[in-house]
């Protein structure tokens, strides 16, 4: 395989795994990333979701202990948390691929969600019902859910939505966190595994090296930052997230409006 498919594989790889437990919008940023690395047709699309099963093994690593034991109230909320995306995810995934997968679009969902977090960090709930992942109720699970639909806007973040979601619906800080890091399993290998079935006919078997690199990436990559994340939350707010957003949102419109880069997504 071309040696600059897979060091694009890799940079690819790297990114996923950085941003897919931040509230940062991995999507966004692969979208972004696969513009400027002229890596944006079908086969690249297919490729970023895929590679998000390999950030989501970091998950299934870390909280190994958890997700191996037998504990039906866990998968019993995980399935319940995962139904309402996946099922507007299959309904309106055409659409939001046509109209919403480009850079302007995605730099606006990375403003608004940016103000969104300072808006819910300003205006902290008191209550905290749920302090634990063991103490959430499928309708807490189901609330989440619902706020895991936002995220289906690339430039969203799916962490980011979950996180956010269940602090405004009474879950502790940790609590959402480590909940937003579960839903991850089921819902990026549906994704990843729905979306390479739907495009077979792209790929063959000596794509395999491009698949394998970025997945490694993605893990070793998702892995660190899921360690960093659990430490921070324990003293710390999301607001340097939310002005990286909008920073960084803003830095893609001006470059879009004034033509300094060719955003081609």
């Amino acid at each position: 395989m071309d040696l600059a498919i897979l060091i694009k594989a890799l940079i690819l790889g790297i990114v996923e795994g950085v941003t897919e437990f931040l509230p940062i919008s991995s999507t966004g940023h692969l979208i972004l990333a696969g513009d400027l690395l002229n890596a944006n047709d079908e086969r690249w699309n297919v490729f970023n979701i895929v590679i998000q099963t390999g950030a989501m093994l970091a998950i299934v690593w870390e909280y190994r202990a958890r997700f191996f034991r037998i504990d039906i109230a866990l998968y019993r909320n995980l399935f319940v948390a995962f139904l309402p995306a996946a099922v507007i995810g299959l309904l309106f995934s055409k659409y939001i691929k046509a109209y919403l997968f480009h850079a302007v679009p995605v730099a606006l969902a990375f403003i608004v969600g940016g103000v969104v977090i300072l808006l819910v960090e300003k205006n902290p709930r008191t209550e905290q019902r749920v302090e634990s992942t063991q103490a959430m109720t499928w309708l807490d699970a189901l609330k989440v859910g619902f706020a895991q639909c936002f995220a289906l806007i690339p430039g969203t973040s799916r962490s980011g939505a979950t996180i956010i979601g269940g602090m405004l619906f009474g879950l502790s800080r940790k609590a959402a966190t480590e909940f937003s890091f579960f839903l991850a399993v089921p819902t990026l290998v549906a994704a990843g595994g729905y979306d390479l079935l739907k495009h077979r006919a792209l790929f063959s078997a000596s794509d395999l090296p491009m698949f394998g690199v970025g997945s490694v990436a993605a893990f070793i990559t998702a892995f660190i930052v899921v360690r960093w994340l659990i430490r921070y939350v324990a003293t710390h707010d999301f607001k340097p997230f939310a002005w990286y957003r909008i920073a960084f949102g803003l830095v893609v419109l001006l470059t879009a409006y004034f033509g300094w880069v060719d955003w081609k997504a």
